[in-house]
């Protein structure tokens, strides 16, 4: 058919659908950069920013996928050949650790299941053991993409601490921020990394770092060779509103009306929000008799759940099924758990009517594709967001 009625569900855990205000502020006329009316976008935006980080050190934007802003934190703050611990909490953290390699740092990487977050406790054993102090940094992914669990980034930071090591704490929160509690400051956090294009409700195209002062002092002293991601350029000029390049224009005034809408509906609503749809989505997924693939209970995400097929039976054709009779984009499993697990993303702008729709679809396709499972997990469902209605906190 060259038309298809109805809305269709894009429910991958990101790029997440872009709202109307959002594509409206995008629509307006590209502004020069470097004139006077440019000066309070950008100021609005790296403020606006700070807000969401939970910060008031320093947000540097650059016009980038969250690959980007992954190789900037790593390159100002890193030499070549030094030793880094990384946690493996999925797919994304892997990927972490392959750029590391790359740009020749020396990861070492803590081998995960695939199934919760980082563990503090193993993170606090190997930082005792580094007497040397050779680790330079402790690299986490908060939010895992791949497996929808959580990481407790307020407990890595008091096992850094408990260790008497002087490490930085860098955390890729990609797919948390704006969705998962995230506080830059109180957690002591020295390096976060995001991305526009998940909880921001944003097209991809802009990667952020909030840098602490510790780290912003490590990168004057030492890190790589960079230019276009050199944190000391953006200071300076980012004070006035500016930066030292062309900016993505259009990309900052959707920017300033999604903050303004997440600030509409108060952060505090925002993270409260994803987790009561998380954990209705989980109640779905068991009661269907399928696994959860976060088995590690309090460490669940609200941005996406991660579900588990039957053996013998295929995610991708499970996916493929959803979107041809039914118009849904389900997330697909990743590297380990290729073709094994779809993921159902449940975050950005979304309410409890788009996630009974995105469930239904989900059980339309297994009965279509006749997939073991017990009816009725739509009405778990709808059960959990019945029995876990909030008060919203005054917005902000």
């Amino acid at each position: 058919m060259a038309h298809r009625s109805g809305r269709h569900f894009l429910q991958i855990p990101g790029p997440s659908p872009v709202p109307d205000r959002v594509l409206r502020a995008m629509a307006a006329q590209t502004i020069d950069h470097r004139g006077p009316n440019f000066a309070d976008v950008g100021r609005k935006a790296l403020d606006g920013m700070k807000s969401i980080f939970k910060t008031q050190q320093n947000v540097f934007i650059f016009p980038s996928s969250g690959t980007g802003a992954w190789e900037a934190a790593l390159v100002n703050v890193l030499g070549h050949g030094d030793h880094v611990l990384m946690y493996e909490t999925g797919h994304f953290a892997t990927l972490w650790m392959k750029m590391a390699t790359r740009l020749g740092l020396k990861p070492e990487f803590i081998e995960g299941d695939w199934r919760g977050g980082a563990d503090p406790d193993q993170i606090e054993a190997r930082l005792r053991a580094d007497t040397a102090h050779e680790i330079k940094a402790v690299c986490v992914v908060h939010n895992e993409t791949s497996t929808g669990s959580v990481s407790p980034i307020a407990e890595v930071r008091r096992a850094i601490d408990a260790a008497g090591h002087p490490a930085l704490l860098m955390v890729d929160t990609i797919s948390g921020l704006a969705s998962v509690d995230f506080r830059f400051d109180e957690w002591g956090v020295d390096v976060a990394v995001s991305g526009s294009q998940k909880g921001l409700m944003l097209p991809p195209g802009l990667g952020f770092n909030a840098v602490s002062e510790k780290a912003y002092e490590v990168s004057l002293k030492g890190g790589m060779p960079r230019s276009y991601w050199d944190w000391k350029d953006m200071k300076g000029i980012n004070a006035t509103g500016y930066f030292p390049y062309t900016p993505a224009t259009n990309m900052l005034f959707g920017l300033n009306e999604a903050i303004a809408m997440i600030h509409d509906e108060g952060l505090e609503n925002v993270f409260a929000r994803h987790q009561r749809h998380g954990a209705a989505t989980r109640a779905a997924v068991r009661h269907w008799g399928l696994e959860v693939l976060c088995a590690k209970q309090g460490q669940e995400s609200g941005v996406l759940t991660a579900v588990m097929m039957p053996e013998g039976h295929s995610a991708d054709a499970l996916r493929a099924t959803a979107l041809r009779h039914y118009d849904i984009s389900l997330g697909n499993g990743l590297s380990k758990v290729a073709d094994k697990v779809f993921r159902i993303g449940h975050l950005g702008d979304f309410n409890d009517l788009t996630l009974i729709g995105t469930l239904s679809g989900v059980e339309l396709a297994l009965r279509k594709m006749g997939v073991p499972h017990r009816a009725g997990g739509v009405d778990a469902a709808m059960t959990k967001l019945e029995t876990t209605m909030f008060e919203p906190i005054a917005a902000e």
